[in-house]
């Protein structure tokens, strides 16, 4: 076995956390895989993967040959995509990331015209509402929303969102419209637990900072219940703006305290490798950042008009 595919199986394990799955996934036997890893690890002479009965993970050196794994094997693929004149057509598996919402509203059409666009490309898409660390689990591209931290990382902003409150037209009629954010101590409030929400609401007061803590009637582990319970009149609720403008849209929400909300929040594209990254995350780049660009529900301030 050459050191190439030593080194993609080495990979396909370390991503996979599992000798069995990533046999599954490479189409070789479990056996075969185990006696590359081990074959790799007596030739560099050191352990790359620490074994348990339930797991399977990167010791510190296993940490940073995989990074320089992931760099040659795309380098390699690079080189032959280049010497066989298919740039134009991207080809081999694609790894992204996106919040779920996100993901399910913006991203799944994106890639379901993007495959139509690309047969020979596949994905394998990772919706999940944490930071995904995009060496140690393999991904190409992720959808970041927030500012981002130093990086060696390549970035595309594609656009912003705001952090809305909103309620339903019945909501208002029963309890009227809150003025202030001290309002929203005593109102009834749908809350989420979802990561990255705060029991503490922060705001901007004539520049400012201002934190209110309310007291949920309802909290749920998603955004999307908390949506659909604000749109039956349960509660105010805060949310990103995106996630709400087909309901702001239609009337079923309608905004408040626009003049206290946080500045705005970019959204960006990140991929690994620049202008050496394979042609199918080149394209996919591409093929994704002209599409959010255009769409209104990610132009930010400039989308969603709050009713006074």
């Amino acid at each position: 076995m050459d050191r190439f595919q030593e080194m993609h199986i080495f990979t396909t394990v370390a991503q996979e956390q599992g000798f069995s799955s990533a046999a599954r996934r490479l189409g070789l036997s479990a056996a075969s895989v185990t006696r590359a890893v081990a074959a790799l690890e007596l030739r560099i002479g050191t352990q790359l993967l620490i074994r348990t009965t339930r797991s399977v993970h990167l010791s510190e050196a296993g940490q940073r040959y995989l990074e320089d794994c992931r760099r040659i094997l795309a380098e390699v693929q690079e080189a032959e995509d280049s010497a066989a004149g298919s740039h134009a057509e991207p080809r081999g598996q694609l790894t992204v990331t996106a919040p779920v919402l996100f993901g399910d509203l913006f991203v799944t059409p994106l890639m379901a015209r993007y495959l139509a666009q690309y047969p020979d490309v596949t994905i394998n898409a990772v919706l999940v509402d944490r930071i995904v660390n995009m060496v140690e689990e393999g991904i190409d591209v992720a959808v970041r929303i927030g500012d981002l931290p130093d990086s060696s990382q390549h970035a595309v902003r594609v656009g912003e969102v705001r952090r809305v409150i909103c309620g339903s037209p019945d909501y208002f009629a029963k309890y009227g419209r809150p003025a202030h954010p001290h309002a929203l101590a005593g109102a009834p409030v749908v809350a989420t637990s979802a990561i990255g929400q705060q029991r503490s609401w922060p705001f901007l007061d004539a520049g400012e900072p201002l934190s209110v803590r309310p007291e949920p009637r309802l909290i749920v582990t998603a955004n999307q219940a908390a949506i659909t319970a604000a749109c039956m009149g349960l509660g105010l609720t805060r949310v990103l703006s995106y996630q709400v403008a087909s309901k702001i849209a239609t009337g079923e929400l309608e905004i408040v305290l626009a003049e206290f909300e946080l500045p705005t929040l970019p959204i960006h594209v990140v991929y690994q490798g620049g202008r050496k990254a394979p042609a199918r995350i080149r394209s996919f780049v591409d093929f994704t950042a002209n599409a959010l660009r255009e769409h209104p529900a990610l132009k930010g301030a400039a989308l969603l008009h709050p009713m006074k």
